[in-house]
């Protein structure tokens, strides 16, 4: 089978268009132009640090803006038709472009100390925020792809990864996928992005500090604790994915790779030629839990771009506010207000419920 392909190329007000082709394409290698006139692009956002916690705030406005559950022939992901001129100008297997109304970024720049406290502090949100379309279907999500394609999107996470790395000021790189209105999609296209922050984000912060205390070998750790609990619910050669000790979520699973990787990047062939399977398995095991779809979120927590690599792993974590069949958590005063957590679900029940799921398909 021939390779999956890259193909770059540039919309018209200068934003970065890459194509992937899957290994099995019916494609042409050609892709028309962009051919749309467009305005300017908006301004690189402010981040505001909160004085209270140290943490950035990206105050990015013209996200407002953004489109809102369009119609199937305004889809703005779809590829482009003279009644649509869409942000992809040709059809596609996988594209990822760089988000016109985006969190972080068009502007790069040096890294700066973001652990340095004061009032007032402000700091362009510089960094970079993609658009990863899965499917030039108008609805679906990753679950819903093929094998050939899921690899595929992949391949693009681990070239992105690596590029976005690469880039100055950046210091963090994070691929996810929300799905479902619960969740807050405004796209029911099958798409997912990828943020490059400028900064170690708070979650990946509390977690050096528990390496700190724990020690170097902490993931090595979890992950011969839990493949020897009842928590786990797929396993292969490369990855384990089961539902965590200490459960936040109704429905939460993590998945973590057999060997030390600190991003999508370092991941080998054979690694992500089985992570497109058992990915698959288990999103479409959480679909199988009820008769309608499940909202998530499915996050790549990676390593930081220099920070804590070697001690830092690679790790999946899906999670779902749904607890029931009509009901969702939602984060009230204790979770929202305080970050104090309260479980509605045993963790081992949890588990024995996504491996029902699971043996459905």
């Amino acid at each position: 089978m021939a390779p999956i392909t890259k193909r770059e190329h540039v919309l018209a007000d200068g934003r970065e268009l890459i194509y992937f082709d899957d290994a099995d394409t019916k494609l042409s290698p050609d892709r028309k132009p962009d051919a749309r006139v467009l305005d300017d692009r908006p301004g690189t956002a402010v981040m505001r640090q909160d004085v209270l916690t140290g943490e950035w705030i990206s105050i990015a406005a013209a996200r407002q803006n953004r489109v809102f559950l369009p119609p199937a022939h305004l889809d703005p992901l779809a590829p482009a038709t003279p009644a649509n001129p869409s942000e992809v100008p040709d059809n596609y297997d996988v594209a990822v472009f760089e988000n016109r109304s985006p969190s972080f970024g068009p502007e790069l720049g040096t890294t700066f100390d973001p652990s340095a406290i004061g009032i007032g502090a402000t700091h362009p949100s510089i960094g970079r925020c993609e658009v990863v379309c899965f499917s030039p279907e108008h609805e679906g999500s990753f679950g819903t792809l093929t094998p050939s394609r899921a690899r595929t999107v992949i391949e693009a996470w681990a070239d992105r990864t690596a590029t976005l790395s690469a880039m100055p000021g950046v210091q963090q790189v994070f691929p996810f996928e929300n799905r479902g209105e619960a969740i807050g999609v405004t796209l029911h296209h099958p798409h997912g992005q990828i943020y490059a922050y400028p900064y170690v984000t708070p979650r990946t912060r509390k977690l050096m500090d528990s390496i700190d205390a724990v020690g170097p070998d902490l993931f090595e750790r979890i992950l011969e604790s839990e493949r020897n609990s009842e928590r786990v619910v797929l396993s292969g050669e490369h990855w384990t994915a089961f539902v965590p000790f200490a459960a936040r979520w109704p429905i939460e699973v993590h998945m973590l790779p057999h060997r030390h990787i600190p991003d999508l990047a370092a991941t080998s062939d054979a690694e992500r030629d089985e992570l497109a399977h058992l990915y698959l398995r288990l999103l479409r095991g959480i679909d199988a839990l009820y008769e309608t779809q499940t909202p998530y979120i499915a996050a790549w927590h990676q390593a930081p771009v220099v920070e804590k690599r070697e001690d830092i792993r690679l790790m999946l974590q899906v999670t779902s506010p749904r607890r029931a069949e009509s009901k969702l958590k939602y984060l009230a005063g204790s979770e929202a207000a305080m970050g104090a957590w309260i479980g509605d679900v045993m963790p081992e029940q949890a588990a024995a419920f996504i491996r029902e799921g699971i043996a459905k398909i």
